[in-house]
């Protein structure tokens, strides 16, 4: 029986989460929990300079938004410095790691001189193999004794079969003189401690790998399965930054985009199932093999994100989707809904949320039950209410004081009247639209009836046939 799966995320609090973890964080959330295994978080604070909780909190933030659960507590990398200096010793006392009393100057000159004449400016230590009574009383870091001869195959699920050759390896400080660990040994100690048996991330690591297996092979651990994805590139093919705007990942919330479509977006960047494009989060878990990682990056396009968070959108449960406008509000700054308009949000899901791609954009469309009387027209609709479209408004009023407010009825009622005053219905499209939305682009002028319903749709056109909420001329 194999081994359940264990995966993690380990970010450096140093900003907020970008795309790019944000999808690493997705693959491994994916993988685990589509067969039943672990996902962990482990933050990566050794860097007490640039790690801040302030970081720390906009990624526990986008992960939250993501809605990218994990299991157990949060790991912090700092906590366990006492735990990976030990395996250090370990090292040390077994003879597969040494003390090497080269200063830093001393290193310098080496590898200035072997630029100087062409050479390697790899590091041979000469400490490797000195007798520990001709060690100095002077500070120390202590090295991996690495292999110098064959070679290191890093077996990748993603890139297949990397293989370095032994001697293009250094000597891996493990601790600094300081006695503090170097983050290449607290990846080690911890993914082993934290039991992962699978190492997805971004395949800047994948160098890192070679050496971490210096590790794992000198401590007789199991060597977790490798998974280097290739990075996300902007639309010009180079490698995503700030330049292309690249923003965190909680920004994007802001900008109006439901989590689920951002979900199936970034499993889309670098990943295939066929020639699937929207799926649902239970598809997704089903689906995410290793196998289907494309080896060449991906790119960031914006218009497919819109797209897939459209239909995601328009699929989504009544209730959900309000609970993430909500949201959406309250991450871009903006006021909340009142009771009112959230009761009238709620009406009008049914009517606008097909054709949305963004919050925002589905705000818009629902103004017309957000907004209260007397509704002030837009410029573009204020010119379908000049004086001829207000009287027509006047006579269409009693004309809708009808004892069945169903769509048949209206229909029926707003086509016979059109009739009379031998025009058709989409003449008067446009005042109705205005009177009942002040947009000249809203959803059918029925369904704005319905949802408003009897008294509110009469009261509209009322005011709109009496002038109100004319903009200022």
């Amino acid at each position: 029986m194999s081994a359940p799966v264990v995966t993690r995320f380990a970010p450096s609090p140093t900003g907020y989460l970008h795309i790019g973890g944000a999808r690493t964080a997705l693959f491994n959330w994916l993988y685990a929990r589509g067969r039943g295994g672990k996902f962990l978080l482990r933050i990566e604070d050794t860097d007490r300079a640039r790690s801040t909780p302030e970081a720390t909190q906009a990624i526990l933030q986008g992960m939250a938004w993501l809605g990218l659960d994990h299991d157990g507590e949060i790991v912090s990398q700092f906590d366990n410095a006492g735990r990976h200096a030990a395996v250090a010793h370990e090292l040390l006392a077994a003879g597969k790691a040494y003390k090497c009393f080269a200063t830093p100057d001393e290193i310098t000159a080496f590898r200035e001189a072997a630029r100087a004449d062409g050479k390697s400016t790899l590091y041979r230590s000469p400490w490797r193999d000195a007798a520990p009574e001709t060690h100095p009383d002077a500070p120390f870091v202590v090295r991996i004794r690495a292999p110098q001869s064959g070679e290191t195959v890093i077996r990748d699920e993603v890139q297949g079969n990397v293989t370095i050759r032994n001697d293009q390896l250094d000597d891996m400080i493990l601790l600094r003189s300081d006695g503090t660990p170097v983050y290449m040994l607290a990846v080690v100690v911890d993914d082993h401690d934290m039991g992962v048996t699978h190492v997805i991330r971004g395949d800047d690591h994948l160098n890192n790998a070679a050496r971490q297996m210096m590790i794992y092979g000198a401590m007789g651990w199991d060597v977790p399965v490798w998974a280097h994805i290739p990075l996300i590139h902007g639309p010009d093919g180079k490698k995503l930054s700030k330049r292309h705007g690249a923003l965190g990942a909680q920004e994007y919330q802001g900008m109006g985009y439901p989590a689920a479509g951002m979900r199936n977006y970034l499993a889309r960047l670098g990943w295939s199932h066929g020639d699937d494009e929207f799926f649902t989060d239970a598809q997704a878990r089903e689906w995410f093999d290793l196998n289907g990682i494309g080896k060449s990056p991906a790119r960031f396009d914006l218009k497919k994100l819109e797209n897939l968070s459209g239909q995601h959108i328009a699929q989504s449960d009544d209730a959900a989707l309000q609970h993430e406008v909500t949201a959406y509000l309250a991450a871009a700054d903006q006021p909340a809904l009142n009771e009112a308009q959230t009761a009238g949000l709620g009406r009008a899901l049914y009517c606008v949320k097909e054709r949305a791609k963004s919050f925002p954009e589905l705000i818009e469309k629902a103004h017309f039950a957000l907004t209260s009387r007397p509704v002030e027209a837009d410029q573009k609709a204020a010119k379908a209410l000049d004086s001829v479209s207000r009287g027509i408004l006047e006579e269409l009023t009693p004309q809708l004081q009808t004892d069945s407010w169903s769509r048949e009825n209206l229909e029926a009622v707003l086509n016979t009247f059109a009739h009379s005053k031998d025009t058709k219905f989409g003449k008067l499209a446009g005042p109705l639209r205005a009177a009942l939305a002040g947009r000249a682009v809203t959803p059918s002028v029925f369904d704005m009836m319905l949802v408003l319903g009897q008294e509110e749709t009469l009261a509209r056109l009322t005011d709109a046939a009496d002038g109100a909420g004319a903009p200022p001329a």
